[in-house]
């Protein structure tokens, strides 16, 4: 006999584990093919201008290539602290040159290899206030020469420049209120460069200018449409529109860069909002593929994203 807490009573009659949902317009995406290559809790994932698929394959200490059609290619990094070397790397961006960027967690630094995975350099995340720094991601800004770096557990995001490697600053800090994090995990970069940030624990998206100045707020905790129980990983299409995972409740909502609810993805066949099993990382391609990290399906699954169309019962 099931249990259901009437705390958790609400996702099921919101969600449905069954995808049965009324009045929430949907996304729909079409299933192109999973990706399984032996991962142990993948975290995130990258595609290269030239199309090749990179998956952080985190407990593992690897990072994996496939084609564009999901057919392993290589792999490289194993675990430990030397150059090449990883201790639970979590996040990843490729920039427009085709250099991997790595947040190595355990060794406190972003690693930066070619798209072979030959080691070309590092950044070393310094401390904060004696407290080790734990980068969870990382996203390149080559126009105006910058990295960002999430550093989860200083609540903050550290800031490079690319050309000598010089730390300029942190943007925010610990707390509840505008460029205040709680364990922040993933970001992208939208077309002006900027930054969308995924406070976990605050459950929100928190946007930033360039120069690190609050910009608003998407989402907010509950279970309602728009909102978040765990939110996770994020990406933006070709048309500006602000996907957000949410690894408990297992769906992926869909907003506008002004953090207003649009929809949520659904799939094509059934039209029904789709189910993914712990979604974090995400990526959303040239081509307007979407790809998801199911971290304890220890997969990638990738669609073709499609229009939105309202459920109607």
């Amino acid at each position: 006999m099931i249990r259901v807490s009437v705390f958790y009573l609400p996702v099921l009659l919101l969600w449905g584990w069954a995808g049965t949902v009324q009045g929430i317009t949907l996304t729909k995406v079409e299933h192109l093919f999973d990706i399984q290559h032996e991962f142990n809790t993948p975290s995130d994932v990258a595609v290269s201008p030239d199309g090749k698929i990179y998956v952080v394959d985190g407990a593992n200490n690897k990072i994996k290539i496939f084609t564009s059609k999901g057919e392993f290619s290589s792999a490289f990094g194993t675990r430990g602290s030397d150059r090449g070397e990883f201790d639970y790397p979590l996040g990843i961006d490729i920039d427009a040159a085709n250099k991997v960027y790595i947040a190595d967690s355990g060794n406190h630094r972003v690693q930066v290899f070619d798209p072979a995975g030959a080691y070309l350099t590092e950044f070393r995340i310094p401390d904060r206030k004696g407290k080790p720094a734990d980068p969870t991601d990382v996203a390149v800004d080559l126009s105006r020469n910058r990295c960002y770096v999430v550093d989860n557990d200083n609540h903050c995001i550290a800031v490079y420049l690319l050309a000598g490697h010089r730390f300029l600053e942190p943007f925010g800090s610990q707390g509840t209120d505008k460029r205040n994090f709680q364990f922040p995990f993933l970001m992208t970069l939208d077309k002006e460069n900027y930054l969308y940030i995924v406070d976990v624990i605050n459950t929100r998206v928190q946007v930033l200018n360039p120069e690190g100045l609050f910009v608003t707020f998407i989402g907010g905790w509950g279970v309602e449409k728009g909102e978040f129980f765990r939110p996770k990983g994020i990406a933006i299409d070709k048309n500006s529109r602000v996907f957000v995972s949410d690894s408990y409740l297992g769906v992926i909502q869909v907003f506008d860069t002004h953090g207003a609810f649009l929809s949520a993805v659904g799939d094509a066949v059934q039209a029904k909002v789709k189910k993914f099993k712990t979604p974090v990382g995400l990526c959303i391609d040239s081509r307007n593929r979407l790809y998801v990290v199911e971290m304890y399906a220890n997969k990638v699954s990738v669609y073709n994203i499609g229009g939105e169309k309202s459920k109607s019962r």
